[in-house]
């Protein structure tokens, strides 16, 4: 039974009709099903539930197997704390949150007869998707190996010679200059989608030379990057370093209305990423030139730990900038680069959902990166003839015949 059914059955309540409890026995009564999560985080938001005498509302979280959540590392991400409730098929044991808390579990009641399921299987390949559609989804469905270890790692590569080449045209505006260029790069990851565009122009705003001269004081660093954001600065003191640093090198703030503030985390702020940013700057001189002589995870992790960022910060860094500027430095590094990738926690968004939804295992981030390339690459624009899968379930059998 493929992920993406049990979904359709509880976002469509085709439960209604069946008692459902928790595995330790308590009555539950649904009351609303909430809203689809299409971002990272649990799969639904705004879930109102009766457990027992007490009504919550908060997240769910939907697997085939209760195991999956750790299989999907849940129990280290505080993301999934707010859970009120892990609905599953099979729930083949406890899970606990990040705090070591249990997450309440229904294993869910639907009716079972295959071909009613076969039929809601097919509503469900057919369900609207603001990414789009899987045009051989029905397919990966009944034979998941269709989609081969060996096109998974042709895709991967193919995603890091594309970051490359994006890479050395961003060498060539900074005069090959790879502390830069790598600078650059790391300040638009450091917007984590959100706010990439803004903090890319604000190290596009703030040169990395101005930084360096005053890179052994945080005070002064923190202070010129906030300035150049054009967002508020509480600290009297600070707004007067800026205005000083201002003069001195000539510098021209960005555009404020540029950055998104709504439905960020406390956590998130741009301010207190540009903060995170500043410590990095001045805790690490020449910082491409360390992440080029590091060569395990460990090490790597530890360096952009200092700021106070969380792992799940870290591995976005380390997937998006890090791994990506090694593998172009190195000239084809690619085994070091798969090698760091297997280390990593795959992704966890709207895409690699809709691929784990299809039976597709997603065992690390290699494993996510390859299925992103897949399909923004291919999926999206339809280009089944030049895919791997596209052609042998779409191609080759006309040929064939």
């Amino acid at each position: 039974m493929p992920e993406i059914l049990l979904h359709y059955i509880w976002e469509h309540c085709l439960w209604a009709g069946f008692a459902q409890q928790t595995t330790d026995g308590q009555p539950i009564e649904i009351i609303s099903v909430g809203e689809h999560n299409r971002d990272a985080g649990p799969d639904y938001s705004h879930v109102r539930i009766r457990m027992g005498d007490r009504e919550w509302v908060g997240n769910i979280e939907i697997h085939i197997h209760a195991s999956d959540w750790y299989r999907h590392r849940h129990h280290l991400d505080h993301a999934y704390d707010n859970v009120i409730l892990h609905v599953v098929r099979d729930a083949d044991r406890e899970v606990l949150n990040a705090r070591g808390e249990t997450v309440p579990q229904c294993a869910l009641s639907y009716p079972s007869n295959q071909d009613y399921l076969a039929d809601l299987l097919n509503d469900a390949l057919h369900m609207d998707s603001p990414e789009g559609r899987i045009g051989c989804a029905r397919q990966l469905i009944d034979d998941p190996q269709l989609l081969t270890e060996g096109w998974r790692q042709l895709l991967l590569r193919k995603r890091l010679d594309c970051k490359r080449e994006s890479i050395r045209r961003l060498l060539t505006i900074t005069q090959g200059s790879w502390e830069h260029a790598f600078y650059i790069s790391l300040a638009r990851n450091f917007g984590f989608h959100t706010n990439s565009v803004p903090f890319e122009e604000l190290a596009i705003a703030t040169p990395l030379s101005a930084i360096r001269k005053h890179r052994d004081n945080l005070f002064q660093v923190t202070a010129m990057l906030l300035g150049q954001s054009g967002l508020p600065i509480d600290d009297p003191r600070m707004q007067h370093e800026y205005e000083f640093l201002r003069t001195k090198f000539s510098l021209t703030p960005i555009d404020s209305g540029l950055w998104k503030m709504g439905r960020i985390r406390p956590q998130n702020s741009p301010q207190r990423r540009i903060r995170q940013f500043a410590y990095l700057l001045h805790s690490t001189e020449f910082l491409f030139s360390r992440i080029v002589e590091q060569n395990d995870i460990d090490s790597l992790v530890l360096l952009f730990a200092q700021p106070g960022l969380s792992r799940a910060s870290i591995d976005i860094l380390l997937i998006n900038t890090v791994i990506p500027y090694k593998y172009a430095y190195k000239n084809d590094a690619l085994g070091e680069s798969v090698h760091l990738m297997e280390q990593i926690a795959a992704e966890n968004n709207s895409i690699i959902r809709q691929w784990r939804m299809l039976g597709q295992t997603v065992r690390n981030a290699a494993d996510s990166q390859a299925l992103l390339h897949l399909y923004q690459h291919y999926c999206q624009h339809h280009e089944c003839v030049n895919c791997e899968v596209g052609y042998r379930v779409f191609f080759k059998p006309a040929i064939l015949n």
